[in-house]
């Protein structure tokens, strides 16, 4: 759960805001990379804007608890029980919507809180460490982040994510080509970061806004599988285009690593309900939290 909602803060720190071109686009075979990239930033609210942006606060409810995955026949292995028999992997449970608060502040730093059975779920990273409290798995310790976490924080962008200032960050871009998006076409931008790790981003070639990215490969069944996130709900928050639906995909495989074909996985959204560019926020609010917070959900 909280490794997702760290993957979709890499997301909406890409896709925080976006506006419609109000220009006439010149011809697709003449834009670069880089002509792409000039009209996502200005189209998302210009370079200056983007950089008087220092904190920012989202809420609404994000989806969790199970990928909602088919029931699976399993192959039987007993040769006690009847060839007509089979094992059924057990239906996990639907996917509920929890209410959450997404706090992000310069330089990449990030803190969630989650409620989820009456109980508040903490998560914070401060740009180079991450912690969680997770009560309603009875833990009521502070943890830091596993390698995996971290690597996934270490990879988030800041607020203005990726593409705004990419040469003073260090990235490299490249056209990859077009391709259909949800009957759209869209530019396929493919990012080589200071660290050699590769991202694609997907942007209308119409309003230069992100239609998709690509998100952290997420593990099943012992099998990593790619991830797609898609932007929708565009809305105006001072000055600012905010996309309010996120809808993260689990692709397929042709098989998992036990062998058994891959069933799908439905959509996974989160619903943005508001936001609020610059809100104050103290950096205290970053810190490891406190074992109290774990303590008040006991209540």
């Amino acid at each position: 759960m909280f490794r997702k909602s760290v993957i979709i803060y890499s997301s909406l720190a890409l896709a925080i805001s976006i506006a419609l071109a109000q220009d006439a686009a010149p011809s697709r075979a003449k834009l670069s990379a880089a002509d792409i990239v000039d009209k996502n930033v200005a189209a998302r609210g210009g370079l200056q804007a983007w950089r008087a942006v220092q904190t920012v606060s989202l809420s609404g409810k994000m989806g969790a608890g199970g990928n909602q995955r088919a029931t699976l026949a399993v192959p039987n292995q007993d040769p006690a029980r009847r060839p007509s028999q089979q094992i059924y992997a057990a239906r996990p449970v639907e996917e509920v919507q929890l209410p959450f608060v997404m706090e992000l502040k310069r330089p990449r730093k990030m803190r969630v809180e989650l409620e989820f059975n009456s109980q508040t779920a903490v998560q914070v990273f401060d740009g180079i460490n991450g912690w969680k409290l997770r009560p309603y798995l009875g833990r009521r310790v502070v943890e830091p982040y596993t390698v995996d976490e971290m690597k996934v924080a270490s990879m988030q962008a800041d607020l203005d994510g990726p593409l705004v200032d990419y040469a003073a960050k260090g990235t490299q871009i490249e056209l990859a080509g077009m391709e259909k998006v949800e009957d759209r076409d869209t530019y396929k931008i493919k990012l080589t970061m200071k660290n050699g790790t590769a991202l694609h981003v997907w942007i209308d070639a119409r309003t230069f806004l992100e239609a998709k990215i690509e998100g952290q490969p997420r593990s099943l069944d012992g099998t990593d599988h790619p991830v797609e996130i898609y932007f929708s709900d565009y809305r105006p928050v001072q000055g600012l285009m905010i996309p309010f639906v996120l809808e993260t995909r689990v692709l397929p495989v042709a098989r998992t690593a036990m062998g058994l074909r891959d069933p799908l996985v439905p959509p996974e959204k989160t619903i943005i309900a508001k936001v609020v560019v610059n809100p104050r926020l103290d950096d205290s609010r970053f810190l490891k939290p406190e074992i109290e917070v774990a303590a008040s959900n006991q209540r």
